[in-house]
């Protein structure tokens, strides 16, 4: 079990990237159904700008940004029986804390990584994975054959999208704001990428289908997407 002091970013007033404050503080013991874990690699996330500027309302101050990590388990609490000391584990969407060298995580929301996955990668991917296997997979179910429009293509989760889908055997096309971008996409695995700053993309997309359209639009961008969304 650590003990001792360890690095957490801390923030006390929500604001710009200067309310990111890096502070010593004592590592916590687990409780019961918690696992002590020290990160190796942390997911950065979009999100985490949201709630370190007060735009998604973090559930006090001070709070430790991030929700994503992976690392080793460095202690349990009572009645924690599927994990050990010294395993390898990873999580997306717990509460807030990953902005730290050790943190307390319930246990049943860690996940074993086996050893051909790196820290870096599990950090990097899980979050950004489950969303893209729920719309891939749930929200609507991607066949081959089909033509699927994902837009910021380049992306976190864009690229996974694109890679999902086309090895689900879909037609992917790509929104990218730039040719670097559109480079990217392409080689994430969109076969058609469209430059929203130079063309129409539901013009594109009509173009591109012969007319048909697609039967879904990955839309993360939002406003100023989601009326071309619903013509393409």
């Amino acid at each position: 079990m650590s003990s001792g002091t360890h690095q957490v970013v801390v923030v006390r007033e929500t604001g710009g990237i200067d309310s990111l404050q890096l502070e010593t503080q004592v590592i916590p013991l687990p409780g019961p159904g918690e696992a002590q874990i020290r990160h190796r690699a942390i997911g950065l996330n979009f999100i985490d700008t949201y709630f370190r500027t007060g735009l998604y309302k973090a559930p006090s101050l001070p709070f430790t940004p991030g929700a994503e990590g992976a690392g080793v388990v460095t202690a349990v609490g009572e009645g924690v029986d599927d994990l050990q000391v010294g395993d390898r584990v990873a999580y997306a969407g717990a509460s807030l804390g990953a902005y730290s060298e050790y943190r307390l995580i319930p246990a049943d929301r860690l996940v074993p990584l086996p050893d051909d996955i790196s820290d870096e990668v599990a950090a990097a991917a899980l979050l950004k994975g489950l969303t893209a296997e729920y719309l891939l997979r749930r929200t609507f179910q991607v066949r081959g054959g089909e033509t699927i429009l994902v837009h910021a293509g380049a992306g976190g989760v864009g690229s996974l999208l694109c890679q999902w889908g086309k090895h689900l055997g879909a037609t992917v096309i790509a929104t990218v704001g730039s040719e670097a971008k559109a480079r990217l996409a392409r080689q994430y695995g969109a076969s058609e990428v469209i430059l929203y700053r130079k063309e129409s993309v539901s013009a594109r997309v009509r173009e591109l289908t012969g007319g048909a359209g697609v039967p879904v639009v990955y839309d993360s961008v939002g406003a100023d997407t989601f009326m071309d969304s619903l013509d393409c």
